[in-house]
């Protein structure tokens, strides 16, 4: 029997998410969680049960083990883990990897990590705590995601690329080999990234250069 699970969100982000473990077939979806679109009935066939406050009282009811944050803003989803943890202290996040991902040998992925399809991992890279990796993203060998980052679809880095937590990588980005991304720093769509970014910036552009400075928890999707 597979793990009964919930996915927290309604959006587009989380219809991929639905997908994912639906491919993977590993979890079974119960239903999904979010305050913002109650009064909605439906996402992709599986009902919408309730909101973050209710997650407690619905893993006893329908015997759900955990889940995951259907999510895309990196910020909001460290928010919802949190509303979450405190919540249902017993729900165990999960991470979902679409069946045409792949990962290199050493590499590891964080707790509550996506990984859509065609993403790949290569060896000895790390991916953290409820990251992201859109479809046909790439992080090559040696690198690393912190919590809460994420590659956008197609994205992709050389090794020994480092991205801070809670950084996006925009879609089509380019980070060559060796660059370090800060915290809280955004890489605009397209861009190709030749030398370090640092905390708070969104940089864009080929070559991708400094814009301007960010504020934690601004909206950049």
């Amino acid at each position: 029997m597979k793990p009964k699970i919930i996915i927290i969100g309604s959006s587009g982000h989380a219809k991929v998410v639905v997908d994912v473990v639906e491919q993977e077939r590993k979890y079974e979806i119960v239903g999904i969680i979010d305050q913002a679109h109650i009064k909605r009935k439906h996402v992709l066939g599986y009902p919408i049960v309730g909101e973050v406050k209710d997650l407690a009282k619905l893993m006893k009811e329908k015997n759900i083990s955990g889940g995951i944050i259907g999510i895309g803003d990196n910020f909001i989803r460290s928010k919802v883990v949190q509303e979450v943890k405190a919540s249902a202290p017993e729900f165990l996040f999960v991470c979902t990897i679409h069946p045409t991902a792949s990962l290199g040998k050493g590499a590891k992925v964080g707790v509550g990590s996506v990984l859509m399809a065609g993403a790949k991992v290569n060896p000895d890279s790390k991916v953290g705590g409820f990251c992201i990796l859109n479809t046909n993203s790439s992080l090559d060998h040696d690198s690393q995601m912190g919590d809460y980052s994420s590659l956008a679809p197609n994205a992709a880095t050389g090794g020994n690329v480092c991205i801070g937590s809670y950084s996006a990588i925009g879609i089509g980005a380019a980070i060559i080999h060796g660059c370090k991304i800060g915290f809280h720093s955004v890489v605009g769509a397209g861009s190709t990234v030749l030398k370090d970014i640092g905390d708070y910036e969104v940089s864009y552009g080929t070559p991708a250069k400094f814009i301007r400075t960010r504020k934690e928890g601004e909206k950049y999707l």
